[in-house]
């Protein structure tokens, strides 16, 4: 078995967009995937597909619609803010032990399995719990998504130091390469490689993202080509 949990530095960092690619490439692989989108805000009914579920469907080849959906995404709400606001507008809120427990349940099973989270590492989820106490109570491996663009050095050693400092283990830091930033994706690369404490740091290049994201899934499970127990039929949620 292998989870992992997908965190970013912010929102539309690319989380979705990464847990896609793995998901594609483990399935050319043979592997069996699952991927849980817990909670998302933003959602329109009407367009299932486009939503960030929809993506984590399509990229199994799995159907998209409305049940599909529930079953990996139960806390959705239709504004696009932070979860505790767009639940509070609805005159809801997110039940932090049963969300805890819907991911701990998924982390159980025997295939590939990623856990998208929503927004940031501190985005709020009700009054008392952000992501970062989502992550610690999983207690997956943590892979951070950061951008290239400027200032994303700050923003991504800001998270990792508080990933660090909760305890969280970090299987690697993902730099999705900026579109139209003045800064140079290896640049950034190689600055944080300075200041991760020995965590790895990898780049996805635009040009290249199929065979760096090949790169990444072998650096997360070495046992990638050998694990012949989690090949089997179909990928399933």
């Amino acid at each position: 078995m292998a989870a992992y949990f997908i965190t970013g530095t912010g929102t539309d960092i690319g989380k979705t967009w990464l847990c896609a690619a793995l998901l594609s490439y483990w399935r050319t692989q043979g592997l069996t995937t699952q991927a849980i989108k817990p909670v998302m805000s933003g959602v329109d009914p009407a367009a299932l597909e486009a939503s960030d579920a929809g993506a984590l469907l399509l990229a199994q080849g799995l159907p998209v619609n409305a049940q599909t959906v529930a079953a990996i995404a139960p806390w959705r709400f239709a504004a696009p803010l932070s979860p505790d606001m767009a639940a509070a507008l609805e005159g809801r809120a997110i039940d932090f032990d049963e969300l805890v427990a819907f991911s701990c349940r998924a982390t159980s099973a025997d295939f590939y399995t990623l856990i998208e989270g929503v927004g940031g590492v501190m985005a709020p989820l009700d009054a008392k719990h952000t992501v970062l106490d989502w992550i610690v109570a999983v207690a997956a491996p943590t892979i951070l998504v950061a951008g290239s663009y400027l200032g994303s050095m700050s923003h991504t050693l800001t998270a990792l130091k508080t990933l660090s400092s909760a305890g969280a283990a970090i299987a690697a830091i993902v730099v999705n390469e900026s579109v139209g930033s003045t800064v140079e994706l290896i640049a950034t690369v190689d600055s944080l490689r300075h200041h991760a404490a020995g965590v790895p740091v990898l780049a996805v290049h635009r040009a290249s993202a199929v065979a760096d994201v090949a790169a990444l899934a072998r650096r997360l499970d070495d046992r990638l080509y050998s694990a012949t127990s989690l090949r089997s039929s179909p990928s399933r949620p």
